[in-house]
């Protein structure tokens, strides 16, 4: 290779890494963009081109977890049950929450960097044991919203995460702001149903929701409430 193939190569490249780094942010590209985007296939592994759709496409999901579709137009207060509810599942599909009707349901928003996780994880997968045949679900939500501890993106990511943390905790959905005007609706409505201690606003990671087989938020759990000191609640709606 001569020393100006090399040079233009590097140029490419490094047009391609700065691509990278603001494909985020880019909603129409240019037909030199375009180019540029194709040849980043070439000059970059797999695995790193594919990075910024994948980031984009987690992005999209993130924003759209939270712009729930229900018949009240987003009106949670009108909602009489979470079944009213649509959410995003890690992968983006929507999931209707009217799905898991007659079962009892635990709502928790998760996260991986905690204190509390390593506990959370492993009781939360004792509780799905021990109680998921006999119709508990436990519906998972991912929240970056307290220290940035939960980092990883939604789908695949997501996924070998809570694999490789042992972690068999039940239904997992698109991450969501569970705190302020962002927060996806479905949070808004457990949170006027169940207000908590000093205020409605979720505290930190692991809150624990409890909702009865009419889909009526009938408990709330602190997070450092250990999720098998639930079970005891979780029985008596079984």
């Amino acid at each position: 290779m001569s020393l100006r193939q090399f040079q233009n190569i590097s140029r490419q490249a490094l047009r391609c890494y700065s691509m990278r780094r603001t494909m985020g942010h880019v909603l129409e590209l240019s037909r030199g963009q375009r180019q540029c985007l194709r040849l980043c296939t070439v000059l970059l592994p797999v695995s790193c081109a594919a990075t910024p759709s994948a980031a984009a496409s987690s992005a999209a999901r993130h924003s759209t977890a939270a712009a729930i579709d229900m018949s009240a137009n987003g009106d949670y207060k009108n909602a009489a049950s979470i079944y009213e509810f649509t959410v995003k599942d890690t992968h983006g599909n929507d999931i209707s929450l009217e799905k898991y009707k007659g079962k009892v349901v635990l709502v928790v928003n998760i996260a991986s960097k905690c204190g509390l996780t390593k506990n959370n994880y492993q009781k939360l997968t004792d509780l799905k044991e021990k109680y998921g045949e006999r119709g508990l679900v436990i519906l998972n939500f991912p929240c970056n919203q307290f220290g940035s501890q939960m980092p990883e993106a939604d789908g695949e990511a997501m996924v070998c995460h809570l694999r490789d943390s042992k972690a068999d905790i039940g239904e997992v959905f698109a991450k969501v702001d569970v705190n302020g005007d962002d927060a996806a609706p479905l949070y808004k409505y457990l949170k006027a149903k169940q207000t908590g201690t000093l205020g409605s606003g979720i505290k930190w990671n692991f809150t624990k929701f409890l909702v009865n087989k009419e889909g009526i938020p009938i408990n709330r759990y602190a997070p450092t409430t250990d999720p098998m000191d639930i079970a005891k609640d979780i029985e008596k709606l079984l």
